[in-house]
């Protein structure tokens, strides 16, 4: 057998439908960024050092892809080069947050390291915090065409239990169809992740995940983005001063001893 060309030989491309575009860039108001290096701050005048620390970007649950304050849980462990995070964890500070509040990222610092980017270990929490986050927060990105190549067709009481040999796929419809296109809903969802550190620099990720709901198949990518910055009215007051220093005092408690898995590129 002989092929014209070699596109011949090329299996066609299902056809696809975006329903809905994961975000390219992160909209954050001016707010959670100042929020975020304060924490250092304080960090640093509480327990003078520079320590690793994590929380959680948030956003309104009618507009999860907006950053719009940064919650700090009761950290596991900190230390100048560590820092680790936990499905129950995420999943216990969700429980303590408002109801409009939705958890749409997570956020850490690198302190004083020179390191600004994204370690080994921060890819598995960016792991663990993108699979919670997209539990809840799943939708439906596109319709992609199931390629089928050998699809048979049959008519309600129409066939047999030796016609249902035939095919690697049967569609039974209740009127005769002559041909059919099947299209499988594209679920997705998106988690971002920022690391700030000391002298006020920061690097930021977006991670999304999709997954396919008849062939399962599944895809994840992680792509450097940069944030829009809101600028609003919103200012941390002295009041909310005062509580985020109890805040960092109560939760984020360094440890002495020294930790084995360290942070790596």
């Amino acid at each position: 057998m002989r092929f014209k060309k070699l596109a011949d030989l090329e299996r066609p491309r299902p056809r696809e439908i975006i329903l809905r575009e994961m975000p390219q860039e992160i909209p954050a108001v001016r707010y959670a960024l100042d929020k975020a290096f304060k924490i250092n701050e304080l960090v640093l005048a509480l327990h003078h050092q520079s320590y690793e620390w994590y929380g959680f970007t948030l956003g309104p649950r009618s507009r999860p892809e907006l950053v719009a304050d940064v919650g700090l849980p009761g950290n596991l462990d900190n230390v100048q080069d560590y820092t680790s995070i936990s499905p129950e964890l995420i999943a216990a500070f969700q429980e303590s947050l408002p109801k409009a509040l939705v958890i749409n990222g997570w956020i850490h610092s690198h302190g004083s390291m020179d390191f600004r980017g994204f370690s080994a270990l921060d890819e598995a929490n960016q792991m663990t915090v993108l699979d919670y986050v997209t539990a809840r927060l799943r939708f439906p990105v596109a319709k992609r065409e199931v390629l089928i190549k050998d699809l048979a067709l049959f008519t309600e009481g129409q066939y047999s239990e030796r016609d249902l040999e035939r095919g690697a796929v049967c569609l039974i419809t209740d009127a005769p169809v002559n041909q059919a296109r099947i299209l499988e809903t594209v679920y997705g969802g998106f988690c971002y992740s920022i690391v700030v550190g000391d002298g006020g620099w920061h690097r930021q990720k977006i991670l999304c995940i999709t997954r396919s709901i008849l062939s399962g198949q599944t895809a994840v990518t992680r792509k450097t983005a940069e944030i829009d910055i809101i600028e609003e009215d919103r200012t941390l007051q002295a009041a909310e001063l005062e509580a985020l220093r109890e805040e960092v005092r109560d939760k984020i408690k360094p440890i002495a001893y020294k930790l084995a898995k360290l942070e790596s590129v």
